[in-house]
């Protein structure tokens, strides 16, 4: 299995753009790349910086696609599926995380890198039955946070951007979860006390 992931990075550098799609898609489906869709994004963009917003752009897109079938996944095989799949432990603290927080709780653990969980939460809001639209706006406005900011990232410090990814991608990851957990409390408070009046 090793051999065969370290094929695919090979593969997916050597396509450029449709390569980070695929890594994106399979990466956020059945298989981990574990930061290799990060890394892409930086080593493309350095190399072709006119071409940032496509590398981006493609990753989110593949990994909402991705999402989607583990989504899909998740409605049709239910909660018994999703405890065969991952540890007793991450389901109950994602299914609580998911029934205090609703969407957030996919937006901002989309931004998070490993080794924090992500797809467990995918397959829970398809065993919630979430409305796809909804899960399709919390997915890409989580991952198009995280690829275009390092995409921004690699413009502004090239292939230093892929060492300081290596080294504080969690530091990185927790202030931007941070930042749009805030977000959303400010919007759901406006939104609030509209509605008040």
């Amino acid at each position: 299995m090793a051999r065969f992931l370290s094929w695919m990075q090979s593969v997916a550098f050597a396509l450029g753009a449709p390569g980070v799609f695929l890594i994106a898609v399979l990466d956020s489906s059945f298989l981990s790349f574990p930061q290799v869709v990060d890394l892409l994004i930086v080593i493309l963009v350095t190399n072709h910086r006119e071409r940032m917003i496509l590398y981006a752009g493609l990753a989110t897109i593949g990994s909402i696609a991705g999402c989607f079938m583990l989504y899909y996944v998740g409605r049709a095989g239910g909660e018994a599926f999703l405890r065969r799949k991952f540890h007793e432990r991450h389901v109950d603290r994602a299914l609580a995380v998911f029934q205090k927080y609703g969407l957030l709780a996919i937006a901002v653990p989309s931004i998070l890198p490993p080794p924090i969980p992500f797809k467990p939460f995918v397959l829970i809001a398809g065993v919630s039955r979430v409305r796809p639209w909804d899960f399709f706006l919390a997915v890409g406005i989580g991952r198009g946070v995280r690829y275009f900011g390092i995409g921004v990232l690699a413009l502004w410090y090239g292939q230093r951007a892929a060492d300081f990814l290596k080294e504080n991608a969690q530091t990185v990851s927790l202030v931007v979860a941070l930042l749009v957990v805030a977000m959303a409390a400010g919007w759901f408070l406006y939104r609030s006390r509209r509605t008040a009046t």
